[in-house]
């Protein structure tokens, strides 16, 4: 069951446990990401508080919503790079995106097969990915206080097995959100302080999310892609869709 977009803005913009999370999202997409990312940029899910790491540079950046959740617009003060999308139908060329992060957009999923299909399809031939999802075993995955306890949790293992059997190559991954998901916790120093010390000692199976890093599979004889969109996708790029309803922004 998905998210709704409202209820994610509000855990990002107005709660000091969100601004922690996405400070911790935004410093872990750029370990993984550490040279400036080239080419078209695209979020599926509830990608802005990662996509705004990516928002002052002048590459294209587009930000698809699921029907299910929902969509606002973003970012705040500027034209509108959200669009409202099918869950597995696009609308984008096949092979258009260089670089996609996925966030409150697997674990959700009630067609997970055809989401990856879809992803797979509108990623360029040596395109990256990085999925981030609830860790299994972590504090986060088990309470509903914040968007990670919602939906279906993975471990390391798991991430990789589904990657492998839809054709991505595993390249590498982090963990963080060591801290529990205790409001009051969030508001102090002492946060910060056991986010360092989770990350010192690698303490992966108590981490709250898992960030996994992939590329696109491409054999040596090429097939024509499966996905469900291919055939039938739109070119966007130009000029973005509006969102439907837009009665707000988000602030983050």
């Amino acid at each position: 069951m998905h998210l709704d977009v409202e209820n994610l803005n509000n855990f990002y913009s107005d709660s000091a446990l969100g601004q922690f999370t996405k400070k911790q999202l935004q410093d872990s997409v750029k370990e993984l990401w550490s040279s400036k990312p080239e080419g078209l940029i695209a979020g599926y899910g509830f990608t802005p508080p990662i996509l705004s790491t990516f928002s002052n540079s002048k590459q294209q950046i587009l930000c698809l919503m699921p029907g299910q959740q929902g969509v606002i617009s973003w970012p705040q003060h500027e034209d509108n790079r959200s669009v409202l999308v099918e869950e597995t139908s696009w609308p984008l060329a096949t092979g258009s995106i260089d670089r996609l992060v996925v966030l409150h957009g697997l674990e959700t999923s009630e067609k997970l097969k055809d989401l990856f299909q879809e992803m797979w399809r509108v990623l360029a031939p040596s395109g990256k990915v990085i999925f981030v999802v609830p860790n299994r075993t972590g504090w986060w995955a088990r309470s509903e206080s914040t968007p990670f306890g919602q939906g279906r949790p993975y471990s390391i293992r798991q991430l990789k097995n589904q990657l492998k059997l839809n054709r991505f190559k595993i390249e590498q991954y982090v963990t963080a959100l060591y801290t529990p998901p205790f409001e009051k916790l969030h508001s102090l120093r002492i946060a910060e302080f056991l986010e360092n010390l989770g990350r010192k000692f690698y303490s992966r199976f108590g981490a709250g999310i898992i960030l996994l890093e992939a590329t696109k599979q491409v054999y040596a004889v090429n097939t024509p892609p499966v996905g469900v969109g291919a055939g039938r996708s739109l070119n966007v790029l130009d000029e973005f869709s509006d969102p439907k309803p837009a009665s707000k922004t988000y602030s983050g």
